[in-house]
């Protein structure tokens, strides 16, 4: 159901979810409120930015979780985690694909950004990853309304 959502309304209740692991995991949160709205389903909406802090939870020990916005508008989730090698880098949104990190890991399934992608594609919304091993990972979310395809 796409309506106006309130970016700062969204972050919030996402954060709100994982306070806990910040808390247990002493990782520090750097957020500063997004006064921003578009037109989206607020609940699918919620469901990647909730996977995106879950994954920098999950490969990050020490450090921050950012989040910010660029302009125009591109929401940026940014860790300082163990990153993504390089090689793993294209097939990242693949189903199933769990990478390097993902063996070390046993908790990964390597569907969550599977699904991030494919939401983000009905959503009309770009999604993005860039990464560092050993320095940490930035998503970026497109949320220029211009580009929303209606799926």
């Amino acid at each position: 159901v796409f309506h106006t959502v309130s970016l700062d309304k969204v972050l919030r209740e996402s954060i709100r979810k994982f306070r806990g692991d910040f808390i247990m995991k002493k990782l520090r949160l750097e957020y500063t409120a997004i006064d921003d709205t578009i037109v989206s389903d607020e609940k699918w909406l919620s469901f990647v930015v909730e996977q995106i802090l879950s994954n920098a939870l999950k490969y990050t020990d020490e450090g921050a979780v950012t989040i910010s916005l660029e302009e125009p508008k591109t929401l940026c989730i940014s860790d300082t985690g163990i990153g993504i090698a390089p090689e793993d880098l294209p097939q990242i949104f693949e189903k199933g694909y769990t990478g390097s990190n993902g063996h070390v890991n046993k908790q990964a399934s390597g569907l969550g950004l599977y699904l991030c992608r494919r939401i983000c594609d009905r959503l009309g919304i770009a999604i993005s990853i860039v990464s560092e091993v050993e320095k940490g990972t930035t998503v970026r979310l497109d949320l220029d309304q211009r580009r929303t395809v209606w799926k």
